[in-house]
Parts: structure tokens; C-alpha cells; sequence
């Protein structure tokens, strides 16, 4: 077993070493934008095996797939025009698709009825992971069978007998990951939507906006700062999404809504307080405990508004701001040099 930090400096080395272990039939221990995940060649019925032996996985329970992208879905499973609109609206994203599939995966990963689970994560190490690789690779949590998911690397060795760990090539460890839930699953295989498990977004509540500017992506949200709205409650708005993708100028947007007009990135602190706006950026937050000293409890008052920048690290604070405030998730993703998609869940 090879376990190996991974690094804003490392990446490169570690996706390297991870696709060769992959190529060879190997099983990987790796982050993913839900939980330590299980990968392994999703084509190759003897790296499937293996993970099946690893999981102590039921005979007959299907196992999901990683995708790149739409083009590598459509590959794989059978997709109408209907099922096609509603997977655009819900990934990339925390969300697992049951669709027919094309039998182009290891038997062994399919349900009895011939349906296979998609993943399209918003998580840029695994999708990167699944391009290089240029085939589907599984997207199933790193426990055993019936076991409580993980969200970090010493949880997971500590509940695995040495049986299994010898099962593991490789281990790459990001350190604790956020408390999300695993991902809603949601069978697309029938007329009408089944969501077979709940994790932390609902999707029936979602829109897709497509900015080409900086003002269209103020005046996005504005738009939706507007009609999210709510008395009583505090608003939380989480926003997702890659370096300069445009996180701070949808803050500016709700800014300018509310009249301030000087919001800048707070780089150098985790938060800025404009009267009742909390402009928070989690970048920099590496261990739960430093959550603690932000008292954020305090800040969750009725009328007070708190916009979180790299929300996918607002894991361990989740439950607390879904118990006190009205939570607005907001994904942003580039789809050219110019053009951002802006997905809004709440």
C-alpha cells in the first residue's frame, strides 16, 4: 500500500501516479466532493472484483461510475432528450443518475434491472482523474458494506480490518474532508423523477443561468438574492466553484442590491462586516477547529445575510447554518474563457 499527501503543489505528481495504478487493476482510496471514495477501472471485471471484496459488497447491488463529461455518459447509458435536460440542470454535482445502461462497464456494476448510476462530480481532481483515464472509474464510498461513510483518511484505516487494507494500492490523503452527505440519487429510468436517497441539495428546486460578463453575473444575482429573500431567517448563500471563476463578483452583485458598493475579496481575513452582509472566503480555512473561533452562531440572527466564498469547505458548519438560516446554494462553473454557468439549489 502506497498512502501520499496531496498538495496544491503535488497534484500533478499524484494524478500520475494515480492513473497508473488505475491502468494496472489497481483499487485507490480517494477525496471526492462527498466522501472518501473507492476507485478502480470501472471496465476491468478483476479490479472490480477486488473492490466488491473490499466493500464486502452484496452480489447484485449495483455500483455508480465517474464520467468526465456528458459526452462519456451518452456512451455508456441510454439518454433522451427529457432525461437530458434534467442531468444538465443537476451536474456537475452531488447527485448519482440511475439511467438504462449500454452494457459498456463490468457486468458486475449494474443492477439486476440493467440500470447503471452516473457521477458527474464538481470536484476537479476526480474530473480531471476520469479524463486522463479516458474511461468510466467507480464512484462508490470508501466503507464497508452497511458502515458509516468517511471523511478522513485515519477514520477510514481505523474501521478497516488488515484483510481489507491489504486490498489497497494506493491511499491519497487531502486530510479531513467537508461533513457533506454522500449524493442524492435520483432514478431517471421512469416517467416520473425518483429520488432513491437524499443528500444535502434538493434538486426539484434548481435553476441554470449562463453569464458572458461580469454585469451579467451582478445582475444574476441580484436577480436571485431577490427572489430567495426570506423574514425570520437568516439568508445563507454558499457559493461553489474554481479559482476565478467569479465568486466575489456574484457577492458584488448581492452588494449592490443592498447598496454597498465597496465589497472587496477578503484575502486576508475570513470575513468582512458591511452593517448586516457577512462576506465570508474559506480559502484559507485547513482545519475544522478554526471554524470555532468565527463564532458564526452569533452571526445567525433574523435579517442578517452571510455569503460564504468556497462554501465546498463549509462542510462542518453545515447543519448549523441549515438549522438556524434559509440556505442558498450557488455553483459556478466556466464553460469558455468568457462564459460562466451559475447553478442556483436552495
Amino acid at each position: 500500500m502506497i498512502k501520499l499527501k496531496l498538495t496544491k503543489n503535488n497534484t500533478t505528481k499524484i494524478l500520475k501516479i494515480t492513473l497508473k495504478v488505475l491502468r494496472s487493476g489497481g483499487l485507490v482510496i480517494f477525496p471526492s466532493d462527498t466522501v472518501y471514495g473507492v476507485l478502480v477501472d470501472a471496465t476491468s471485471e478483476k479490479a472490480v472484483r477486488k473492490l466488491i471484496e473490499f466493500k464486502n459488497r452484496p452480489a447484485g447491488k449495483a455500483i455508480s461510475v465517474f464520467v468526465s463529461d456528458f459526452k462519456m455518459m451518452k456512451n455508456l447509458v441510454k439518454i433522451n432528450e427529457k432525461q437530458l435536460k434534467t442531468l444538465k440542470e443537476i451536474l456537475p454535482g452531488p447527485f448519482t443518475a440511475i439511467l438504462k445502461s449500454k452494457h459498456k462497464v463490468c457486468p458486475l456494476l449494474e443492477s439486476e434491472k440493467g440500470t447503471l448510476g452516473i457521477r458527474i462530480p464538481m470536484y476537479r481532481y476526480i474530473e480531471v482523474l476520469v479524463k486522463k483515464f479516458n474511461k468510466p472509474i467507480t464512484a462508490t464510498s470508501a466503507n464497508i458494506a452497511s458502515r458509516s461513510p468517511h471523511y478522513s483518511i485515519e477514520s477510514l484505516l481505523n474501521d478497516l480490518p488488515n484483510s481489507k487494507k491489504k486490498l489497497i494500492d494506493l491511499i491519497v490523503d487531502a486530510g479531513e474532508l467537508p461533513r457533506n452527505k454522500p449524493s442524492t440519487v435520483i432514478d431517471l429510468t421512469e416517467p416520473e423523477v425518483k429520488i432513491l436517497r437524499r443528500g444535502d441539495v434538493n434538486f426539484l428546486k434548481s435553476q441554470s443561468f449562463l453569464s458572458k460578463s461580469p454585469e451579467e453575473t451582478q445582475e444574476i444575482a441580484k436577480k436571485i438574492f431577490w427572489n430567495d429573500i426570506r423574514r425570520g431567517k437568516p439568508l445563507v448563500i454558499i457559493i461553489e466553484g474554481e479559482l476565478g471563476v467569479g465568486k466575489t463578483i456574484f457577492v458584488k452583485g448581492i452588494g449592490k442590491h443592498l447598496g454597498i458598493k465597496n465589497i472587496v475579496s477578503p484575502t486576508f481575513v475570513i470575513y468582512y462586516e458591511y452593517g448586516n452582509f457577512y462576506h465570508f472566503d474559506l480559502y484559507q480555512i485547513e482545519e475544522k477547529e478554526e471554524f470555532k473561533h468565527l463564532r458564526i452562531e452569533k452571526l445567525l440572527k433574523p435579517g442578517n445575510i452571510l455569503a460564504f466564498e468556497w462554501g465546498e469547505k463549509a462542510g462542518e458548519i453545515i447543519n448549523l447554518l441549515k438549522s438556524k438560516g434559509k440556505i442558498i446554494y450557488v455553483k459556478m462553473k466556466y464553460v469558455n474563457e468568457k462564459k460562466r454557468e451559475i447553478k442556483i439549489k436552495s
